[in-house]
């Protein structure tokens, strides 16, 4: 029975890592392409709209269906059928009421959500184009429930549904919106634009659900159990729930609602420059990453034009241009799910053991491996930023102000990678509530820069990529300290990132150069021009690579972990 019951835990959670790594690729195509079809405005829409439903999302689906699952697992294992039954049963009306009050907000208030939270009145299509998603959040509850089993087929497929209709259906109808011959102004189809592609986000929650209720109810039509166990008043199960979910809810929305914060914040800094800039603001001198020569540039072209509102449109366009790049910056995180995925389960599993020493080589392993794909990724973001950002959105996007924003959220896409791995190594060593402490610090700093620097006419959008590398900087610095002081054989840092943080800068200054160089030759058209990057790129993947075996930055142990990984040693000559 141990046996079984150990390859259903691992069985279940190889289901969850494997559809979660297949929705972050979805996701990435997903919004990758929309950087190219849609415009700055619009894209500030869709991104703005985002943000706040990420808050709402997470808010009602992030604590809940883990108190659920816990909460029915315990059942099953104690026979208390009727109890379980309950649990779910409040559990499913909680969601409901989560679920309208979040429907009700961005639906009926989508207006004022937009004007006064986002900074974007311009937005309110994109809100309301999400708000029947968030109704849908009950499907969390038969997520909860189905895991409790140790099930975790319904929520992979549930999830893979959802990512695939905003895949498809969203990027269609943003095309349909943008070349159909609708009788109304340029500034509306872009607006609505930007709604087609989250209605699809919509959709899928909607089908997503549908899968869910009838695979429930196929299952409990197989379940054949005689129950005689007394269930628990639903206030007593709904306050047990509640004191499971609410920790892990405020934990995870922090940093979504941190984002929103400075969504709205940036906005109002934008705007604020801009009316300046209207009120005859001028004399701003020049400097490294200067933008206020291009802003007022926009500006003029925005007053130009009689559909535009300069300031609002303005502030649209610098902000849209920083939503585009994010795309991009969100990428080499996509890459630590499987990494994190791995950490908890394989710390854990040695701390059973008692083994300190084994543990301690797993989590220095694990942090060496987070930095050899961390380091070089976002090292190669800053070297190459501009000409990156210009092939991922096929040139729709101003590359003179977008490499500068993608340079800078190169170094922190590198440090937010390093923090997803420490922050999983503390919870795999029971240490659970003080990233949440770390995170909050690091996202008042980021809301502190961000509004120092986004108001300043120098900096403006450059000021919320810094306000995000500052945040993750901080968070890296404190995880890094508490694992030093708090976890046993903690690794020894000086080994795992100087060498990746060696080959990384030799790898960015050979494909910066090798650009440079092809840029010359391969330069007119936008194809030789990507021709040039990814030559570029292929040179760093190739200087990198001959680095970490220069370096011998890898040990046996490391590749041990790995799938022939004792063959790839025996190749390499690694001892």
């Amino acid at each position: 029975m141990p046996s079984q019951k150990k390859n259903t835990f691992y069985g279940a959670a190889a289901v969850l890592a494997m559809t979660t790594i297949l929705v972050k690729v979805i996701g990435a195509l997903y919004k990758i392409p929309l950087t190219a079809l849609l415009t700055a405005e619009a894209y500030a829409d869709f991104n703005a709209a985002y943000n706040i439903y990420t808050v709402f999302l997470t808010f009602s689906t992030a604590g809940l269906p883990v108190a659920l699952s816990k909460t029915v697992s315990e059942c099953n294992a104690l026979g208390r059928h009727n109890q379980k039954e309950r649990v779910f049963r409040v559990a499913l009306a909680a969601f409901l009421v989560l679920g309208s009050i979040s429907f009700v907000c961005m639906s009926l208030f989508s207006p004022i959500v937009a004007e006064y939270v986002l900074q974007n009145e311009k937005a309110n299509f994109a809100v309301l184009a999400l708000s029947p998603a968030v109704l849908c959040t009950c499907c969390s509850a038969f997520r909860g429930y189905a895991q409790g089993h140790m099930n975790m087929v319904p929520t992979g497929v549930s999830q893979v549904i959802e990512a695939l209709c905003k895949l498809v259906l969203g990027l269609a109808l943003a095309v349909f919106i943008l070349h159909a011959a609708l009788p109304i102004d340029q500034d509306t189809r872009e607006r609505l634009s930007a709604a087609g592609a989250l209605a699809g986000v919509s959709i899928g929650a909607i089908l997503s659900l549908c899968y869910l209720i009838v695979n429930h109810i196929r299952t409990k039509r197989r379940e054949h159990v005689t129950a005689t166990d007394r269930a628990d008043s639903s206030r007593d199960i709904l306050g047990q729930l509640l004191r499971i979910a609410i920790p892990i809810s405020l934990s995870s929305c922090t940093l979504s609602i941190v984002n929103l914060i400075d969504t709205g914040l940036v906005n109002a800094q934008l705007q604020s420059v801009f009316g300046a800039i209207q009120g005859g603001l001028s004399d701003v001198s020049n400097s490294f990453m200067d933008i206020f020569p291009k802003a007022v540039e926009i500006f003029q072209s925005n007053l130009a034009d009689p559909q535009a509102d300069p300031i609002l449109d303005s502030a649209r366009s610098l902000y849209g241009t920083y939503g585009k790049t994010m795309s991009v910056y969100n990428l080499p995180f996509n890459l630590m799910v499987p990494l994190t995925a791995c950490i908890v389960p394989g710390v854990s599993a040695c701390i059973a053991r008692r083994d300190r020493v084994g543990a301690g080589r797993t989590t220095e392993s694990a942090m060496r491996m987070a930095a050899l794909i961390a380091l070089p990724c976002g090292a190669g973001l800053f070297a190459l930023g501009g000409p990156i950002v210009k092939v991922v959105t096929l040139g729709n996007v101003d590359a003179s102000i977008a490499g500068p924003l993608l340079s800078i959220l190169g170094i922190a896409s590198a440090l937010v990678c390093i923090q997803t791995v420490a922050t999983a190594i503390l919870q795999a060593n029971g240490i659970v509530n003080l990233p949440i402490l770390t995170m909050i610090i690091g996202g008042v700093s980021k809301v502190i820069v961000s509004y120092t620097l986004v108001g300043n006419p120098r900096f403006m959008i450059y000021g919320a990529p810094a306000g995000t590398l500052t945040c993750f900087a901080v968070v890296v610095a404190l995880n890094l300290l508490l694992i030093k002081r708090m976890v046993p054989h903690a690794p020894r840092y000086h080994l795992v990132f100087l060498k990746p943080l060696l080959a990384s800068v030799v790898m960015a200054a050979a494909a910066w150069a090798a650009h440079g160089l092809l840029s010359r030759f391969l330069a007119g058209s936008f194809l030789l021009e990507t021709a040039a990057t990814a030559g570029a790129i292929l040179v760093g993947i190739a200087v990198y690579a001959a680095m970490v075996i220069l370096l011998r930055i890898i040990s046996r142990s490391d590749l041990e972990m790995m799938p022939k990984g004792d063959k790839i040693a025996k190749i390499l000559h690694i001892r």
